[in-house]
């Protein structure tokens, strides 16, 4: 699996994303596991012409000592399609600022 992440965690930095993520994503039923929603303006054409697989999400796995997020774009509707892909360079962009963007707005520097 193609991922993005960040290790070597730090004591409190885990608790302070996790809430962070609770409060702004809503966990799933998996604990650690947060589904973000893709930016509707980056989508690859096959999965613009899905709309009964919108919306597409990337997952979120939290653990005490790292933060990963998965570059697979996916569908929560739909198991198996075509339109299911490994994260395109826009989109790949995209989750890795996503991700980012909490470490800053929470001041964790890695």
């Amino acid at each position: 699996m193609k991922q993005y992440i960040i290790d070597d965690l730090r004591l409190g930095e885990y608790e302070k994303i996790k809430t962070y993520l609770d409060e702004n994503v809503g966990s799933s039923k998996i604990d650690g596991i947060y589904w973000i929603q893709l930016d509707e303006n980056i989508l690859t054409d096959i999965q613009a012409e899905h709309k009964e697989c919108r919306p597409f999400y990337f997952a979120i796995d939290i653990e005490p000592d790292r933060v990963s997020c998965e570059l697979l774009v996916r569908s929560r509707s739909t198991i198996k399609c075509n339109c299911t892909s490994y994260a395109t360079e826009s989109q790949r962009n995209w989750i890795i600022q996503f991700a980012d963007s909490i470490f800053e707005k929470l001041g964790i520097t890695t």
